[in-house]
């Protein structure tokens, strides 16, 4: 996981929603949020790829966010359910 997270850029991957709170179910997806590298090229196209990466990596669907591109609450609930990976 480390390795695609880092080749698109990012680091320091956490999780956080449903999964990072205990009660994902069995249609639940993983929600990640990353930290991006600002000179590393496109971030939705970045985001994107990670997203897809992971998500054929761990056989699940993978919602990769970085803050920059959160809405302010969004962010905050995020950051505060954030567990490290």
């Amino acid at each position: 996981m480390s390795a695609v997270v880092q080749r698109y850029g990012a680091s320091n991957p956490r999780v956080f929603g449903s999964v990072a709170r205990g009660d994902a179910g069995p249609d639940s997806d993983i929600d990640i949020i990353v930290d991006l590298d600002p000179d590393a090229g496109n971030p939705l196209l970045r985001i994107a790829g990670m997203s897809d990466e992971l998500g054929e990596l761990l056989g699940l669907r993978v919602d990769v966010v970085c803050d920059e591109l959160l809405r302010e609450q969004v962010s905050m609930t995020a950051r505060a359910e954030a567990v490290a990976l």
